[in-house]
């Protein structure tokens, strides 16, 4: 039995899955949660987890991130389910409730293990990939298109400090899905990101579900183009080709086609007819989006070697006129998409 105490400090659709499967395995957490009106459906109506096969509801215990000061017993491990540009001051606001030897675990997109670390310190800093279709559209209820048979976690140490104890966080975490240890946390949070920076943007400028706008004409194009960028990004920031999302070797040592394979992995096995990505569903919420975690990073990463990622800067040039309200996000977008393969 898992007697440690949990915290998930960001609970939209993915830390609220993820939490209401730890709650109902008996574990103890506590979510601490940013939004007043979801914090106030989950206390008054429990949290709704809807499933493909079945509807669950979860009382859970969960403070507003004004209430955190009130909050004295500390945690054994902390999930951090946050955007990754929330992730300094969420790591500030839970510091001091990680006990001695508590761990701090970003199941985030993007790179946000170094900020963790920085702030909470790397003996209790440890890096985590998922993949989950999920989403929230109103408080307190959270639409999962993949259960937990569907959700996969891989954990890893952020260095030495930490190595050893991954076990103890993919125990937790196989409550949710399936976990497994990752020697190289780093790469494999970069071969996620390289999976993110190819479907992200492109299917959120044509504000379809991203099933609808791999199909339109040049679009799978357009986002392998942003993948291989970001894949030969990874790799020249000294990173590796590594498997990630069970698959447990890669089969053809080529960067171009593995950025392939994840992609597609994702469009069979984690996409339904209506999923939408994360992108997508934080322009429908009228929220700021992960732009410049992911394909953002990328260009940065670029400009740091000396080298560009012109797909990737003129898709996140897009997503910031969407963003400043200059540009509607409309499928009619695709030929502007269809245009950066020239650039």
């Amino acid at each position: 039995m898992i007697d440690k105490r949990i915290a998930i400090v960001g609970t939209g659709a993915n830390g609220a899955a993820f939490g209401a499967d730890m709650v109902n395995a008996g574990l103890d957490v506590t979510f601490i949660e940013q939004w007043p009106d979801h914090v106030a459906a989950m206390r008054t109506d429990g949290l709704r987890v809807e499933m493909p096969e079945t509807t669950v509801t979860t009382a859970v215990d969960v403070f507003h991130t004004c209430e955190v000061a009130t909050l004295h017993d500390p945690f054994d491990v902390v999930f951090l389910g946050v955007k990754a540009y929330d992730t300094r001051w969420a790591c500030e606001l839970i510091k001091s409730l990680v006990s001695g030897d508590g761990l701090v675990v970003g199941l985030q997109n993007g790179m946000t293990i170094d900020d963790v670390a920085s702030i909470v310190g790397p003996d209790r800093t440890l890096g985590a990939v998922i993949e989950v279709a999920a989403g929230m559209y109103e408080p307190g209820v959270v639409i999962r298109q993949t259960g937990p048979e569907g959700t996969w976690f891989g954990v890893g140490a952020y260095d030495e400090a930490t190595r050893g104890r991954e076990e103890e966080v993919v125990e937790i975490l196989r409550h949710a899905g399936a976990a497994e240890i990752k020697d190289d946390i780093r790469s494999a949070k970069w071969m996620k990101l390289v999976v993110n920076a190819a479907e992200f943007l492109p299917s959120s400028i044509l504000n379809l579900p991203l099933a609808e706008a791999v199909k339109l004409p040049g679009m799978k194009d357009v986002m392998m183009a942003s993948g291989r960028e970001a894949v030969r990004t990874a790799i020249e920031t000294g990173n590796e080709i590594v498997p990630i999302f069970g698959h447990e070797r890669i089969e053809v040592n080529d960067p171009d086609h593995y950025a392939t394979v994840l992609l597609d992995a994702v469009l069979t096995r984690w996409t339904l007819p209506d999923t939408k990505v994360t992108v997508l569903q934080d322009w429908i919420k009228d929220r700021r989006a992960e732009v410049d975690d992911i394909n953002g990073l990328v260009v940065r990463e670029q400009a740091r070697l000396g080298g560009s990622a012109p797909i990737n800067e003129q898709l996140v040039a897009i997503a910031h006129r969407i963003e400043r309200g200059e540009l509607a996000a409309n499928p009619s977008n695709a030929d502007l998409l269809r245009s950066l393969l020239g650039t």
